[in-house]
């Protein structure tokens, strides 16, 4: 089969786009035939403004990939992000073409001007389902009411042009909680496919997660990521024989490092195959997001390294981790919980056990062989369409 993806990159690399370099490396390695077209957004402020302008439909965009698509006649087009040099106006060029088109909705940038569901410090669910006027006059993106009147005007547009339910064979979602959002928010759920993001199997653990007294966080240091709650956790729980090192950089790190706090080491970003080694070999990973998050790659590669995850119980990933069992999930924004839940962590036998249900799980459903065949699935199932 012969497929074409398309992705707009983003500035700063992400989940995104390891999940799109990762599935077409796997697609190629099953035998098909995977030519990848990326573009990046403009840097320059003016630039930038121009083409935010036209975000709800780039013209030139839409030409560029119509003349694309026409001399490498895929048998299927798999899109992973429009945002915002490419716009929706692709999937209408595709269409003239006649082509099958696959898209994956990683967030949930065509019902929230934010992307993220999350406005005043917590989860926002106003414009589901809803018009999203709200989040212009709340400055959802880039506090700018400008900025995000260019992100509603989108959602308006394809809303009202019907180029989800017209355009778009099959729709990729990361798990139940994101279909139930798209579903509400109008777009076709006979189309929807729940298909969780997949990660390369990184070997067999030397020792059970509980001979380790190592935790780790991996993310952005930032507030809404839920770094700051954690540390005034640690610090109120003080666990012994645990130590938490944080991986990864953002506008808190200094000021969190120097708080002092015992036993929290910061060690800003590292290569990701020694985020993989440390996972490895360490205790469990904790994920205090703010955010509903979609399905974050941390987590099924921690699953992948039969390492234990303790997050917030909020959206997809609060489902996919409410897996190894309620005790695992934590309120959000919480101290106290969290200051539970590290304490819990001394249980050698739950920290094992939990360890050895989240590799079961990635050998299930988060492995290669089952993200292929999932996306071999939507493909036939578009193509047939």
């Amino acid at each position: 089969m012969k497929v074409l993806q398309i992705h707009n990159l983003y500035r700063q690399p992400g989940g995104e786009d390891v999940v799109a370099a990762q599935e077409a490396a796997a697609l190629t390695e099953a035998g098909h035939e995977v030519v990848t077209h990326t573009v990046r957004n403009p840097e320059t402020q003016v630039s930038s403004a121009t083409a935010l302008a036209q975000a709800p439909w780039n013209v030139g965009a839409a030409r560029r990939i119509r003349r694309l698509a026409r001399g490498i006649a895929p048998d299927v087009v798999h899109i992973h992000n429009t945002w915002f040099q490419l716009t929706p106006a692709i999937v209408h060029a595709l269409s003239s073409l006649d082509l099958p088109v696959v898209m994956t909705l990683h967030n949930y940038r065509f019902v929230c001007v934010n992307q993220m569901l999350f406005r005043d410090g917590g989860p926002c669910q106003t414009c589901v389902g809803r018009s999203p006027w709200p989040g212009v006059r709340h400055r959802c993106y880039r506090d700018s009411a400008v900025s995000s009147a260019a992100v509603a005007g989108t959602i308006v547009v394809h809303r009202g042009l019907g180029t989800w339910r017209n355009h778009v064979q099959r729709f990729l979602v990361l798990n139940e909680f994101a279909r139930d959002i798209f579903v509400r928010s109008g777009f076709p759920a006979d189309r929807m496919i729940v298909k969780p993001n997949a990660t390369s199997d990184p070997g067999p653990r030397a020792a059970d997660p509980s001979v380790s007294g190592s935790l780790l966080y991996v993310g952005r240091v930032e507030e809404v990521k839920g770094i700051t709650t954690l540390i005034d956790a640690w610090e109120a729980a003080g666990p012994d024989g645990l130590e938490l090192t944080v991986i990864g950089d953002g506008d808190l790190r200094d000021d969190l490092a120097r708080r002092g706090v015992p036993g929290v080491h910061f060690v800003g970003n590292v290569p990701a195959a020694e985020v993989r080694s440390r996972m490895l070999s360490a205790r469990a990973l904790l994920f205090p997001t703010w955010l509903y998050e979609g399905q974050p790659m941390v987590t099924v590669e921690a699953f992948s390294a039969g390492l234990p995850v303790v997050a917030s119980a909020l959206g997809g990933n609060g489902e996919v981790v409410g897996e190894l069992g309620d005790r695992w999930l934590v309120d959000a924004a919480d101290p106290t919980a969290w200051a539970a839940a590290l304490t819990r962590l001394t249980d050698d036998e739950a920290v094992d056990e939990a360890g050895a249900t989240g590799r079961l799980l990635f050998e299930q459903r988060y492995g290669g062989t089952a993200n292929v065949s999932r996306l071999e699935e939507a493909y036939h199932e578009a193509i047939g369409d």
